[in-house]
């Protein structure tokens, strides 16, 4: 068993009005992210079609924005990628130089979108003979400078501007058509429970084809991202899978992913 449970409030009485209880879930998607039905359900000790009259009460009010099975909070806006790459800077080079170290002697690499992944590039330009497959255009564009020895294969479609990376049917039949070695995939965050959450859907179902066509998976992710909730996406981490985080990661947090039955590493 995990070392320590996740944090959750305290059950609310259902005798709690609905105007108390609808100003808590805004306070508490304000904080959180996303929040689900059937938390909230248990959390407030109600039924699960109460809870989705408060949320769609809030959501007329333009308050909270509906997502499947429960609501984000309009005030969680999704970051860009040149925003992104400057958080964490540090922790994030420390990852990707200890993701590479991971690849071995792999023959082909699949790198998702994401600040985190793309600094794995500068490691990779000199490798020589490896495949590198991708829908980041950060990564496409430092990989195909002349002095690079890899041969990098786009996984094209519609660009999102925000992330700088290709999604969409386009980009999913590209990725079912190919097989590569191992897949290093970004993440918006990491619940507790070994949910990979994306602001995006668009975003979750591509890296769910992607851990279909490799043999070995590694997501990869600074200490500020785990045991969060955010966004409308997510994907649960299967055992035996790989999270790479860095020393700023809280260890009951890690120790909980690997009860999951994940592999959880820390870069140095």
């Amino acid at each position: 068993m995990p070392a320590s449970q996740p944090s959750r409030p305290a059950a609310r009485p259902g005798a709690r009005s609905a105007k108390q209880r609808r100003e808590d879930i805004l306070q508490r998607a304000t904080a959180e992210g996303a929040l689900t039905v059937e938390v909230l359900a248990e959390d407030y000790g109600v039924t699960p079609s109460t809870i989705r009259r408060d949320l769609a009460g809030l959501h007329d009010q333009g308050l909270l924005a509906r997502t499947y099975g429960g609501v984000i909070s309009k005030g969680v806006p999704e970051s860009s990628l040149p925003q992104r790459t400057g958080e964490a800077h540090a922790a994030k080079v420390a990852i990707a130089a200890a993701a590479v170290a991971l690849c071995g002697d792999a023959d082909s690499v699949l790198l998702d979108s994401g600040s985190t992944v793309a600094a794995m590039t500068p490691f990779l330009l000199h490798r020589g003979e490896l495949s590198v497959v991708t829908p980041n255009l950060q990564v496409i564009t430092d990989l195909a400078g002349e002095n690079g020895s890899v041969e990098v294969l786009a996984v094209a479609g519609r660009l999102r501007r925000l992330s700088q990376s290709f999604v969409g049917p386009l980009a999913e039949a590209t990725l079912e058509r190919m097989h590569c070695d191992i897949a290093f995939l970004g993440a918006d965050a990491i619940t507790r429970g070994g949910q990979l959450c994306e602001v995006e859907l668009e975003q979750t179902r591509l890296k769910e084809i992607m851990t279909r066509q490799v043999d070995r998976v590694v997501v990869l992710a600074h200490g500020a991202k785990l045991g969060r909730r955010v966004g409308q996406g997510s994907l649960q981490l299967l055992p035996g899978w790989t999270v790479l985080t860095d020393a700023s990661a809280e260890p009951d947090v890690i120790a909980e992913l690997r009860a999951t039955g994940l592999e959880v590493l820390v870069a140095g």
